[in-house]
């Protein structure tokens, strides 16, 4: 397997390096034939993927590996003997043909060789000499173009030959090693049960169909592919980007290593730095990082110093992709996980393609201009455009992935990184993964989110769901006492700050003893009011910091953030009109009052409308309901029938 994948990382740094020399003079011509090499290698992939897998069920895996290898020798062999661009396509399209055979004969066997126990670690063995080897066939491409150079000036039958000729020679003889290698290898079985695999467009459909359903995943697929349609855009270009700065097939193979190197790094030193900060928050920071980094590579028109971003890019990368495979590995059901990773490889696999063969006809399209600023001249080009293309797009996909991830809305994502830096922990913790599903409810006074809730509450009970209903402020024997302080007309002279930290009290024993546990059963929680009523009401209507409140409320609840909350937004002059009875010491307030926690309500629902739904709530009744159902019906697990629990059953009514 290291043999091998040495010899395929070889193979693509020599393809196309051999694609670029052949086409020298010609920018546009260049930029076409590197990306008709990247096309014809990942084609064969997405049409033959399926017929591959079953062909590994059938038949002797040895012999099938041993005679893969033996081909691809001899394919590979052909190329510098031939010499020729057309040759290279379609030799390139042969060995991939080939690779597809090989690699599910591979993949099958290795479960056959080792202690189901140690499956694991064998799996993690792969993974590591997959990638491993890149850097090193980078660095063995860039030794054999240096002692290709030389023996083109010293060995006179070598004279005609390109120089990456040596790297496709060493390339065709690894193939051959690992021939040797498997062939002697008697105590793989002929065969085991059959695996059926679908078919690439299958498997994105009926991976979609889940993603679609589940924000996280679907925030993290979207990161990912952001992340490899940019990195397709590099990929595409790099050589001739290369050749633009005034480098070699040396420097070409230099700056593919050092993007491995870097991934290397972030993997594991990126994340040991920043073990502190948000994972979540962490792989939306490091695609917009990258996003960044790239576009500084386009602009900047020195070889070394774009190698050194290269390695920055790499590390990137390397902590974008384990989280996101960390991510999807917690966060998503056994039953569904192997189709999901299988989801995201089929998807990179059909977007790497569509990027590379858009890459490089849009390089080959804008051609090479210089730009002339008096006696300045800056030549931008294709690469450079296409670099520029791909910046944007991560930097993009980035902001998306934090705004979408986020799980510390609220808390300063500058204060947390230099926390992070310093190895200090957080202000709050992030939001745990649960099982069951948080609902909040909020508005201004007499905005109808009491009965909204309680509505709700019934339809899931209805539908078989373990429901808790509660509120805000009085869900808990102590938080009765405090909800008794906080509305009594009488304590008129209570300052704000009290009142934000009896909130804040309330609320950290209301989480700790009612909504935590009933998640942790896997029950639904629905609550009348949460956080978002104390950056409204204290923050905005008492005019305290806001940035004081969200701290203090993200330690009371440990940072615990609902799944959804639902805004029923109503004018202050309709909602204080349908109150009957006393005023309590909330609703006794000015108008201006509750203009302000209405207009506050509306900036925190726009800052984070992927959890928000907002409601007018001056719609009848029975439509609120539908379009609270709707929007709440999008996000329900599969029902488990259990006892229903409501705690404020015993509890008087409240006005909204």
């Amino acid at each position: 397997m290291s043999v091998c994948s040495l010899g395929d990382w070889l193979n693509i740094l020599a393809l196309t390096a051999l694609a670029g020399n052949l086409t020298q003079g010609d920018y546009r011509t260049q930029s076409l034939a590197i990306g008709g090499v990247f096309i014809a290698k990942m084609l064969p992939a997405v049409l033959l993927g399926p017929l591959a897998g079953a062909f590994a069920d059938r038949f002797d895996r040895r012999i099938t590996m041993v005679s893969c290898d033996v081909a691809r020798f001899a394919v590979v062999l052909s190329i510098p003997l031939v010499g020729s661009y057309q040759w290279v396509i379609v030799a390139t399209i042969l060995v991939e043909c080939v690779n597809l055979f090989w690699v599910p004969a591979k993949d099958a066997t290795v479960p056959n060789l080792v202690p189901k126990e140690q499956l694991e670690s064998a799996n993690q063995l792969n993974l590591l000499v997959t990638y491993g080897s890149a850097p090193v066939a980078a660095l063995l491409f860039t030794a054999l173009s240096v002692v290709g150079d030389a023996l083109n000036n010293l060995v006179p039958f070598m004279s005609g030959m390109d120089p990456t000729g040596l790297a496709l020679i060493v390339n065709a003889c690894a193939y051959l090693v690992s021939a040797g290698l498997i062939f002697t290898l008697r105590g793989i079985p002929k065969r085991d049960t059959a695996i059926s695999t679908p078919s690439v467009l299958k498997q994105i459909v009926e991976g979609w169909r889940f993603v679609g359903g589940n924000r996280l995943v679907r925030g993290l697929i979207i990161g990912m592919l952001g992340a490899f349609a940019a990195g397709g855009a590099v990929v595409g270009v790099a050589k001739i980007y290369v050749v633009a700065l005034g480098g070699g097939d040396a420097a070409y193979g230099v700056v593919f290593a050092a993007v491995f190197v870097g991934m290397a790094l972030g993997m594991f030193f990126g994340l040991r730095l920043l073990r502190e900060l948000s994972r979540r928050r962490l792989f939306g920071l490091a695609i917009t990082v990258a996003g960044v980094v790239l576009a500084a590579i386009a602009l900047i028109h020195n070889l070394v110093i774009v190698v050194m971003l290269t390695v920055v890019l790499g590390a990137c990368a390397g902590i974008a992709w384990i989280i996101g495979y960390t991510l999807i590995g917690l966060e998503v059901e056994d039953s569904m996980r192997g189709r999901t990773f299988s989801f995201l490889q089929s998807t990179a696999r059909v977007t790497l393609l569509l990027v590379v063969a858009a890459a490089n006809p849009l390089a080959a399209i804008f051609g090479s201009h210089p730009l002339r600023l008096g006696d300045l001249t800056y030549q931008f080009d294709g690469s450079n455009l296409v670099l520029v293309v791909g910046g944007v797009l991560a930097t993009v996909v980035g902001l998306l992935a934090l705004r979408h991830m986020d799980d510390r809305k609220g808390v300063s994502l500058s204060e947390d990184l230099i926390a992070a830096v310093r190895g200090e922990r957080p202000q709050a913790e992030a939001t745990e993964r649960v099982p069951g599903l948080f609902v909040a409810f909020e508005g201004g006074e007499g905005s109808g989110k009491t009965t909204q809730s309680r509505l709700l509450a019934i339809w899931l009970r209805d539908q078989g769901y373990d429901v808790v209903q509660t509120r805000e402020p009085g869900s808990t024997k102590i938080g009765m006492r405090l909800r008794a302080i906080l509305l009594d007309a009488a304590e008129r002279g209570l300052s704000a700050r009290s009142e934000a930290l009896l909130y804040a009290a309330d609320r950290a024993e209301h989480v700790e003893k009612v909504i935590r546990p009933a998640l942790y059963r896997g029950s639904l929680v629905i609550s009348d009011r949460y956080v978002d009523s104390s950056l409204a009401y204290q923050g905005a209507g008492r005019s305290l910091d806001p940035e004081d409140v969200s701290k203090v409320n993200a330690w009371a609840t440990g940072g615990l953030v609902p799944h959804l909350t639902v805004l029923i937004d109503t004018p202050p002059q309709v909602g204080l009109a349908r109150l009957g009875g006393a005023a309590d010491r909330i609703e006794a307030e000015p108008l201006d009052f509750h203009e302000r926690v209405r207009k506050e309500f509306r900036s925190l629902a726009a800052a984070a409308s992927d959890r928000y739904l907002v409601v007018d709530g001056t719609l009848p009744s029975e439509q609120i309901t539908r379009l609270i159902q709707d929007r709440v019906h999008e996000i329900l697990p599969d029902p488990v029938p259990r006892e229903s629990e409501d705690i404020t059953g015993t509890m008087p009514a409240i006005r909204d």
